[in-house]
């Protein structure tokens, strides 16, 4: 049983799940974009679904993909790149910032991909996994933040959350991010960055039990990876 109430032709993908195979950031993902030829038809589309990002797949042989969040475009993003590969099994994904390798080992998807081609947020290390754990929102502030702790630091195993936190049109802080998501369950995007802060491999969880693996590649490069399941097929 699931939750998804989406439109025909839309596949719902749990990406980043937990080692029982639950939780994991639910992700949107058009086989045919050209059922949604313009901006303001995905973006229409993306807000409705509701996720943190969709994924538009434009040429599924090549690999060439669109990400949206409820808001904007996206040049780069984890979970929709990790959940697309599997989806779509393919070992290269076409991005404007450039091409995402992708591998498949085991029970784990694979995407590599630049740190700079992450968009900036701020990464907040906490002193423990209790406090990590005892928010109950977003901090005070704007901006995407991604908020973690060291849960064993020696075995580079890591607690975290994620908040995609903004502004209103008066400069106020509000709690709700974008198209009103408080918190983000998995982000590969920003375990990205912290493993190449830290310069080391992660094994992250995330949210209610997510679980995400981070790993240098080389030429200043980072792996992502975790596991996908099918939720709602097309």
């Amino acid at each position: 049983m699931n939750d998804f109430d989406v439109p025909d032709g839309i596949d719902v993908l749990r990406v980043f799940c937990g080692p029982d195979g639950r939780h994991g950031n639910p992700l949107g993902v058009v086989r045919d974009g050209r059922g949604y030829p313009d901006d303001d038809s995905r973006q229409a589309l993306a807000r409705k679904l509701g996720f943190s990002e969709t994924v538009f797949v434009d040429d599924p042989e090549r690999g060439d993909v669109d990400i949206r969040t409820p808001d904007l475009r996206l040049p780069f993003a984890g979970h929709p790149l990790v959940g697309a590969a599997w989806l779509l099994d393919l070992e290269i994904l076409e991005l404007p910032v450039g091409d995402v390798e992708a591998r498949q080992d085991g029970e784990f998807t694979w995407i590599t991909g630049r740190p700079e081609w992450v968009p900036p947020r701020t990464l907040e290390q906490y002193a423990s996994v209790a406090e990590v754990e005892a928010l109950t929102g977003p901090p005070p502030g704007a901006g995407r933040l991604y908020v973690w702790a060291w849960e064993d630091e020696a075995a580079g195993r890591v607690r975290a959350r994620a908040f995609p936190r903004r502004r209103d049109e008066r400069g106020d802080s509000r709690s709700g991010g974008a198209g009103g998501i408080e918190e983000d369950e998995a982000t590969g995007a920003a375990a990205m960055l912290l493993s190449a802060q830290l310069g080391r491999a992660l094994n992250i969880t995330q949210g209610r039990g997510s679980q995400i693996l981070t790993a240098p590649a080389p030429d200043g490069m980072m792996e992502v990876g975790g596991r996908v399941l099918l939720a709602v097929a097309s």
